[in-house]
């Protein structure tokens, strides 16, 4: 089913439009990593629904906060492929509004920052049997994890340690599991970058919606794509922004 096909590994988020772009090009087996199994099945057969992409594509049952799911994800796509070319790790949580801070960080942190740690380490072999000259992690983050752009005076920045700082916190932790992971993967030729898709229309949080200034997805999920075929290579090692340039770590 995959044969000669990159095999890409998405993680919620706004995978499923990524899932799509990839599938249009026909070169990508893309496995649609989702934690519920109802919502993971209904986005295999809307994808497998459509005439015009021609990619392959199969669900795989992966909550990244439970080591158990992350084993068996492995295990089932060892067995069917027997590596893993590229891993996108792009499922987080906002939590924003949340009036119990130490809850919030919590949550923030597991799925946001240790999920993306526990994924490289789970899928270390697979990834270092790869021989696709794309291989790759790619860490989907923020800007607002920039721990440099916090006193930006043309940052627009929200107030109030119970709002945005469980998010904010665990993705500038995500910039260090970015780092450490550059260098992990490093003898294996899998390089690793770290990406920031800016404001955009998702399910992170309440105010992730058009009319509130949100880019669709579509347009979105258009600069990844392009790092996934290689083209800000030159750029790896540091912190991606959405407009083609980067941000401070």
């Amino acid at each position: 089913m995959s044969t000669g096909k990159t095999i890409t590994l998405i993680t919620g988020g706004i995978g499923f439009e990524l899932a799509t772009q990839l599938l249009a090009k026909g070169t990508h087996h893309v496995l649609l990593g989702s934690r519920s199994p109802s919502k993971g099945h209904a986005a295999l057969e809307r994808l497998q629904s459509r005439s015009d992409l021609p990619g392959t594509a199969s669900f795989v049952h992966l909550d990244v906060t439970d080591d158990t799911t992350i084993a068996s994800a492995v295990t089932q796509i060892e067995t069917d492929h027997g590596r893993l070319d590229i891993l996108v790790n792009n499922a987080a949580i906002g939590r924003a509004g949340e009036t119990d801070t130490r809850k919030a960080m919590r949550e923030c942190f597991d799925t946001n920052a240790t999920g993306p740690a526990m994924l490289g380490y789970a899928f270390e072999e697979l990834l270092g049997k790869s021989r696709d000259p794309m291989r790759r992690i790619v860490n989907v983050s923020s800007g607002a994890g920039s721990v440099g752009r916090m006193f930006d005076p043309n940052r627009r920045a929200v107030s109030g340690l119970g709002r945005t700082l469980p998010y904010q916190a665990s993705k500038a932790a995500l910039s260090m599991v970015s780092a450490q992971q550059s260098l992990d993967f490093a003898p294996y030729g899998v390089k690793v970058l770290c990406w920031n898709p800016g404001f955009t229309v998702s399910d992170l949080g309440p105010f992730n919606k058009v009319e509130h200034g949100a880019k669709p997805v579509e347009v979105a999920v258009r600069p990844l794509v392009e790092i996934l075929e290689g083209k800000r290579d030159a750029e790896a090692n540091v912190f991606l922004s959405e407009d083609g340039g980067k941000y401070p770590w």
